[in-house]
């Protein structure tokens, strides 16, 4: 029996919730600490980018929001984004040997297959100007509905064993934390850098909110360049890249084709 992951507090662990990212704000409200995480077993209305539900059955899935502080200027908050999906993709790989990819702007990937998201949300109160990030990983998910085959993955799918959830939200945090600290004491190449290698996007041709071109690159600020034939280099600061997700890289392993 391995020890149980050492987490740095303040974490705030919930049984179910409507939305961990609901409570982050609650609590950034009342003054909660920078970097108070809110990690729940299950949210029963939890949600993506542009308000889409994110689904999840009890105990299958590491479901945590990240009450930041920003100590940068207001222009690299929109790193914190990139920083945290770099976060992940290198706490999964850690923690389960899986090479987790990135596709711009927030989804991490496994051959091609969604495997969880990124969920960046700013906002201003009483208290300090406020960041609540989501994270959400599939981990123990045997199978998906028929409108997710396909299209989404598992650790335990891709690997054929789920993970121990507290050993990939520890790992999470401290790429989180290393990865934050280069973004305040660096600014955000360093970011950069690691998200293009470990990215997806660039190199193919992508159809954003209908403006179709070749992904060339990312701005300072983790804005996706687009080529577009007609109009030159164009900067996307936000958006959905159209259609699936980039093809499989590799074969999964046999306990994850039965």
């Amino acid at each position: 029996m391995t020890a149980p992951a050492k987490l740095s507090p303040p974490v705030v662990r919930l049984p179910s919730v409507e939305s961990t990212q609901a409570v982050a704000w609650r609590l950034a409200a009342e003054g909660s600490p920078d970097r108070t995480v809110v990690v729940a077993d299950h949210q029963s209305a939890g949600r993506g980018r542009r308000g889409r539900p994110w689904t999840d059955a009890p105990g299958t899935s590491l479901l945590a929001s990240i009450l930041v502080r920003p100590r940068v200027p207001l222009g690299l908050w929109p790193l914190f984004s990139l920083t945290t999906a770099v976060a992940a993709a290198e706490a999964l790989r850690r923690s389960t040997g899986l090479e987790a990819r990135l596709k711009w702007p927030n989804d991490v990937l496994a051959r091609g297959r969604k495997l969880g998201g990124i969920l960046l949300e700013s906002r201003s109160g009483a208290h300090a100007p406020a960041l609540v990030i989501g994270v959400g990983l599939n981990l123990a998910q045997r199978e998906f509905s028929l409108e997710l085959a396909g299209l989404a993955t598992s650790v335990a799918l891709e690997t054929g064993s789920a993970p121990a959830r507290d050993a990939v939200l520890a790992a999470l945090l401290e790429e989180f934390d290393a990865w934050r600290a280069r973004l305040e004491s660096e600014g955000g190449e360093p970011v950069r850098v690691r998200w293009l290698a470990l990215g997806e996007t660039i190199g193919r041709q992508v159809t954003i909110d209908g403006i179709t071109g070749v992904a060339v690159g990312l701005d300072a600020d983790g804005a996706l360049l687009v080529e577009d034939a007609a109009y030159g280099t164009r900067r996307i600061v936000a958006g959905e890249i159209a259609g699936p997700a980039p093809a499989s890289r590799g074969r999964a392993p046999d306990a994850a084709r039965r």
